[in-house]
């Protein structure tokens, strides 16, 4: 085998993996969010999971990006485990569609049809309406091209006639049940090292359809492909949250039952599969002679895709019926982290091991920003407590000093949990804008920045208030009036008010918003603090209270406002709107 052989090869794989890739991110970016509405919507009990999990990988092209979409949605609290489980058992059944398309490109020539892809392609690409059809059309014609390639180079080895490589593999007992684990083993280790399950299945039907491999350890090959793919995801679901490494390991437990069960029927179940393509598993070259026995070996890639296909139904037909029970075995395998989680760091949604699909990373950034959010509105009730706190009689003062200084180092704690989260959210987004993304899927990502930039100078207001309030309560200034403090929780309860609000668009859809409700609450915060500044001069003036407290106490107001003010931003920036000067 010369070297520019083993490189036709390489590129070969090369080229089929970056077709797969950029014909599925085309799919997604032209139906992407759509196809998150359907995953929400249609997963109502195991079976239409399945189905939904089922047509939408075959859709894209990726039982990734279903996983990812699957993960996103039981984080949210839009799927329970149970349905993601289902989901994903679907997912493994439109994977096997990648096999069939593959099989189709090893048996027929089909390399003619790459040309006019490309052509088509290229010129939708430079249209901007329609360029994402374009880059599927590249990416398909990629995909083409890499099996043609694959399809000659195969032929031209001529591996079915290289006694050699028929040495290799015969030196295998292929009555041996170690046989088949050894095989089965090799399939795992390649999927693994290669990252992708699509280049090991290419690389099994060369080996079988030449006639060089034989089916039963082809077989055994595809089943090692199964758990590969799960290795990897466990592997990337390792540094992700509770959730996301359930998903992983309900996956990886549906491949290894299903390889578990098969070698019991090993045999029957791929001469059954053998019958259905019409490949006779007694012929050899001997018996049949070369020209019979490679014509026969031909339909093996048939076989693969085909029991690739009855494998995953049959595993899922099982299966499907003990998903509760999965369910409790990968909570029980896998316990939560006994972590007081408001109190320490971590993004929950975003895990870098989960993004390989750009256009879906955006709902997982989403679903951060809404934590975001929720945190930053109960670090202001803190503040809120921190101000009863201080309103207490100087009897009680000494007594409760201690739950007033570790309030305030929890809002000091939560102001700098803010500011890491604005930077691993941003440094996140970033990355998922290095790829080649859609338009809207742009504009999310500005406004999202713009999002979060916002949330972080709300924990900034949150904590400036708190400085002033301690800055107050262990100073030698007088105590607010009583009127003072009634003024202050008032504008606190508006200010609380414009937080839920802004709350309830994260969490929501931005269609059934009302935003006008915002911005009244705006007006009214701002009509408000402009009522109190005429009060407290006059108050000032009327010896009511000193200068230095209503300095204070006008301080505590204005921070309200500002954050009112952050508040209209996000949710401007959330609706899509262009940000006003205040």
């Amino acid at each position: 085998m010369s070297i520019w052989v083993i490189f036709t090869l390489l590129g070969s794989l090369a080229l089929l993996m970056f077709g797969m890739k950029t014909m599925s991110e085309a799919l997604q970016k032209m139906a992407g969010p759509q196809l998150r509405h359907v995953l929400g919507a249609m997963t109502t009990n195991r079976f239409t999971g399945m189905l939904t999990g089922m047509l939408v990988t075959a859709s894209v092209q990726s039982s990734t990006a279903t996983t990812v979409m699957t993960v996103s949605f039981v984080n949210a609290g839009l799927l329970t485990l149970a349905q993601a489980i289902s989901v994903i058992m679907g997912a493994n059944i439109g994977t096997t569609l990648t096999a069939w398309i593959m099989s189709a490109g090893m048996s027929f020539d089909i390399s003619n049809l790459a040309w006019p892809a490309f052509f088509v392609g290229i010129i939708l690409i430079y249209q901007k309406k329609y360029r994402y059809i374009g880059d599927f059309l590249f990416g398909i014609a990629f995909l083409i091209f890499a099996l043609a390639t694959l399809r000659m180079t195969g032929q031209n080895m001529h591996l079915g006639e290289n006694q050699d490589v028929l040495d290799f593999f015969a030196s295998f007992d292929p009555d041996s049940f170690v046989t088949t684990l050894v095989f089965l083993l090799l399939g795992g280790v390649l999927t693994f090292c290669v990252q992708s399950s699509a280049a090991v299945m290419a690389i099994t039907m060369i080996l079988c359809s030449s006639g060089a491999l034989p089916i039963y350890q082809g077989i055994a090959l595809v089943m090692g492909e199964n758990i590969g793919t799960t290795v990897t995801s466990n592997l990337a679901a390792m540094s992700a949250n509770t959730q996301a490494r359930r998903a992983a390991l309900a996956h990886m437990f549906f491949n290894v039952f299903g390889v578990i069960w098969i070698l019991f029927v090993f045999r029957p179940f791929i001469d059954m599969v053998c019958g259905w393509v019409g490949y006779d598993v007694l012929m050899t070259k001997e018996t049949a002679g070369t020209a019979a026995f490679l014509a026969n070996s031909a339909k093996l890639s048939f076989v693969l895709a085909a029991f690739h296909t009855a494998f995953n139904v049959a595993n899922t037909f099982i299966l499907i019926w003990f998903i509760p029970q999965i369910e409790r075995f990968v909570c029980w395998v896998i316990k939560p982290k006994k972590v007081d989680e408001e109190e320490d760091f971590r993004l929950h949604f975003i895990t870098a091991g989960f993004m390989k699909t750009p256009e879906l990373s955006v709902l997982e950034a989403q679903k951060e920003i809404q934590a975001f959010a929720n945190r930053m509105q109960r670090m202001f009730g803190m503040v809120r407590e921190l101000l009863t706190l201080s309103s207490s009689s100087t009897d009680k003062k000494d007594t409760q000093a201690g739950d007033f200084n570790k309030l305030f180092t929890r809002i000091e704690k939560y102001e700098g949990i803010s500011d890491n989260m604005e930077l691993e959210i941003a440094k996140y987004l970033d990355s998922v804008s290095d790829a080649h993304l859609s338009d809207d899927t742009k504009a999310k990502i500005r406004a999202m920045l713009r999002e979060i930039s916002e949330l972080e100078s709300i924990g900034d207001a949150c904590y400036n208030m708190a400085r002033t309030i301690s800055r107050k309560y262990n100073g030698k200034q007088d105590h607010f009036v009583d009127k003072q403090y009634d003024h202050l929780h008032q504008m606190m309860e508006l200010t609380d008010q414009s937080l839920s609000q802004m709350n309830r668009l994260m969490g929501g859809r931005k269609e059934s918003f009302d935003i006008n409700r915002t911005f009244n609450i705006e007006n009214e915060i701002n009509n408000y603090r402009n009522q109190l500044k005429s009060q407290n001069i006059n108050d000032i003036n009327n010896h009511e209270y000193t200068y230095a407290v209503g300095t204070i106490y006008m301080d505590l107001i204005n921070e309200c406002e500002k954050l009112g003010d952050y508040v209209v931003n996000v949710v401007e920036a959330r609706m899509g709107m262009r940000q006003k000067e205040y």
